[in-house]
């Protein structure tokens, strides 16, 4: 049988179910796919600059011979503000995000009753782009001119792409952002707690921060659907070459 056979046996079946055989089989039916995206990609963001920026510029004050308590409060001092501003771009950007969409929902209902043989013209011209002829999508556009509410949701997921976002978002992104950021900060800080010697502090520091790193990146290849592996390496370098640019820079300008 021909995989086009094979669709049509499909369609043909679907079409023909009952509503409660339909119902029964969504039932039994349990999707997988992972639906946090935008958490994850907060906590990402947070914890990626969280573990890189504080390594950066406890190792630059290492280098610059600078006491371990100093290194704390300036370490420290640059955790609060990093995830103040960390957390208040989230917002923003989310904020804008929403405010987008309101502005495009807002033109597109516009349209709908101003112009609505136009916008019918591309609901049916978005349909003949999944291969439905005319009369094939007619009925489709034609309930959908009967409810103006679907027709414009329509619109804005499948002509302009989309989605409503959550009124909570905002709130949400800036609170996950700075959050992470707080704990990525502290691992590469917490040696120079207990270390009073600056360097000896700096390669605890080092060691600690390159096995969270590591963990972070493989972490983070595990739900982005990288190679876990490849992102824990990829981090891993990106952390330590930022440190070892901070510590030579500091270096540098002592000897100045």
């Amino acid at each position: 049988m021909a995989p086009e056979d094979g669709w049509a046996v499909g369609r043909i079946t679907s079409s023909s179910s009952s509503p409660v055989a339909t119902e029964k089989l969504l039932a039994q039916h349990k999707e997988k796919h992972f639906t946090a995206g935008d958490m994850v990609r907060d906590v990402i963001i947070g914890v990626s600059d969280g573990l890189t920026v504080p390594f950066a510029l406890a190792a630059g004050l290492s280098g610059a011979n600078a006491p371990s308590s100093l290194i704390l409060t300036a370490g420290f001092a640059e955790v609060a503000a990093g995830a103040i501003s960390m957390g208040l771009g989230g917002y923003l950007a989310a904020k804008s995000e929403a405010d987008h969409y309101m502005r495009e929902l807002n033109r597109e209902q516009e349209e709908i009753i101003t112009v609505p043989d136009t916008e019918a013209a591309e609901v049916g011209e978005l349909l003949s782009q999944y291969g439905l002829e005319p009369h094939e999508y007619g009925p489709i556009v034609n309930s959908l001119r009967k409810k103006p509410q679907a027709w414009l949701e329509f619109m804005m997921k499948f002509e302009l792409g989309l989605e409503k976002p959550d009124p909570r978002r905002a709130l949400e992104s800036a609170v996950t952002i700075a959050v992470s950021y707080v704990v990525g900060g502290m691992v590469p800080l917490l040696p120079y707690v207990f270390i009073p010697t600056a360097l000896q502090a700096m390669f605890t520091s080092i060691a600690l921060t390159l096995v969270a790193l590591l963990f972070f990146g493989y972490i983070k290849g595990r739900f982005t659907g990288n190679r876990p592996f490849l992102s824990a390496v990829q981090t891993a370098f990106i952390g330590a070459l930022a440190s070892a640019a901070a510590y030579a820079l500091a270096k540098a300008v002592q000897a100045v």
